[in-house]
């Protein structure tokens, strides 16, 4: 193509500085200094790309050098940042899985803290000698749940399937129909079954099992080794439903020469009843009725680190400890410690419902986070073209976790003069501290339930900066 041609028919993207060109400004000598020469010639590379795509559609401006680079140090930049931030959680969800499920006690950060260097994970100080990382655990699953002994995974769909491979051992697995539930991430019970290697039996009806058809199944399956019970914890089925207790179930199944294991998904070590949450079975109560082995979480009503828990007879966590899925499934020493420093706050005389952030959240008094609403209403009372009011609310335990039972709260109503509650909402996420909170009834709700006193602060200053 000519010089007359060009000019005829000019093509901005021709006018676009090259690689080496924009590289060579003085100006990318800081971004090479604070992000490295590849980087950066990369950086310049997609942002070139980028422009040349605009200018064909929208030809009437070609951007600078210098604009250039503050487009790569913007994307240079936030290549840098973390992408896994803390989060104010003002959603009235207090285990929220997409937040992390349950936040830690201070006593477990500290925990992990003072073990993040080199520290005695496997290792015996007395002997010298290499130990086993599950020694830190079971003494204490044991002694609080009342099982002769106790083991820690990475969460509790790895307990059960460690469990059913190192005990059911490719035996059959007798299931009811109405507990072949999906848990998080679209995994479910009968996946589960099949991964450990065992086959599925199903027995009973969606909503009404009896012990007949567990004899049934025996009949057809002689060879069976484990009745699987699983705990409702995130659903529940109302109307015409029944199935066995848990101490007819564990009865029948000793009597058959079967074990019972129960995944009880939720791992609530104390009773929530005085505390207007009824119905959440505990641990303890799993055992006493006869349950050979009781699985559990360690991030939901527990109040720990991600985990899963094993709890029950000797012989049986032994078992599972030799398994050598136990060493794919098995914790890092941050998750270790912080899960021993959870488990140490439920002994006499701590109060966990005092310590533990989950517990404290789901039994604090209305009046508490009344008061914590109005003082947030006060703190945030001049900032400009926003509308706040205190409103009462419903929040959730979430997280599997009672997901039916509303707790009763008081949150936060913004409604903005400058921006819409979408708008809001989103300002408010990518914010420097991002905010959680839920639109209803064309208003943004900040529970109150879920932020702690100490973090009223930062949210005030959040919702300036977003309003």
């Amino acid at each position: 193509m000519t010089a007359a041609s060009d000019a005829r028919n000019p093509d901005p993207r021709r006018r676009l500085p090259a690689v080496g060109t924009v590289c060579a400004d003085p100006a990318a000598s800081a971004l090479t200094d604070r992000f490295g020469a590849t980087a950066v010639v990369a950086a310049v590379r997609t942002v070139l790309d980028e422009t040349r795509a605009q200018l064909r559609s929208d030809p009437n401006r070609v951007p600078t050098i210098a604009e250039l680079l503050a487009a790569c140090a913007a994307r240079l930049e936030a290549r840098a940042r973390a992408t896994l931030v803390p989060v104010i959680n003002a959603t009235g969800v207090v285990i929220h899985t997409n937040l992390g499920r349950a936040p830690l006690a201070p006593e477990a950060v500290a925990a992990m803290e003072a073990t993040a260097g080199y520290g005695n994970l496997e290792l015996n100080l007395d002997t010298g000698r290499r130990a086993s990382r599950h020694d830190h655990l079971d003494a204490l699953i044991a002694e609080l749940s009342g099982a002769e002994a106790g083991l820690a995974v990475n969460n509790c769909a790895g307990a059960v399937l460690l469990a059913l491979a190192a005990v059911a051992d490719r035996a059959p697995v007798i299931v009811s129909r109405g507990e072949l539930v999906e848990i998080g991430g679209g995994f479910r019970v009968p996946d589960v079954v099949a991964q450990s290697g065992s086959r599925l039996v199903e027995v009973g009806a969606t909503n009404r099992t009896h012990l007949r058809d567990y004899e049934q199944a025996l009949r057809e399956h002689p060879d069976a080794k484990v009745i699987l019970r699983t705990h409702p914890s995130n659903f529940r089925m109302t109307g015409f439903t029944s199935s066995p207790s848990l101490d007819a179930l564990a009865r029948f199944a000793h009597a058959h020469g079967l074990l019972l294991i129960e995944d009880l998904g939720g791992g609530a070590l104390i009773d929530l009843g005085p505390y207007g949450i009824p119905d959440e079975p505990t641990v303890q109560a799993s055992l006493r009725a006869g349950v050979d082995l009781v699985l559990f979480s360690g991030d939901k009503l527990l109040g720990g680190p991600q985990a899963g828990i094993a709890a029950g007879s000797r012989d049986l966590v032994e078992r599972l400890g030799r398994h050598p899925l136990a060493r794919a499934l098995r914790l890092g020493k941050p998750s270790v410690a912080a899960l021993a420093a959870t488990l140490r706050l439920y002994r006499a005389p701590v109060d966990p419902t005092q310590r533990i952030p989950v517990l404290r959240m789901l039994t604090e008094p209305l009046a508490a986070i009344a008061a914590r609403a109005e003082a947030l209403t006060s703190r945030i009372a001049d900032v400009p073209a926003l509308e706040a009011a205190v409103e009462e609310t419903q929040g959730y335990a979430g997280g599997g976790a009672m997901p039916m039972l509303p707790l009763p709260g008081r949150a936060v109503a913004l409604r903005s003069r400058r921006f819409s509650p979408d708008d809001l909402a989103r300002r408010l996420r990518n914010g420097a501290t991002p905010v959680l909170g839920r639109i209803e009834r064309d208003l943004l709700l900040l529970e109150l339930r879920t932020v702690s006193d100490a973090e009223l602060p930062a949210l005030a200053a959040a919702i300036a900066q977003a309003a």
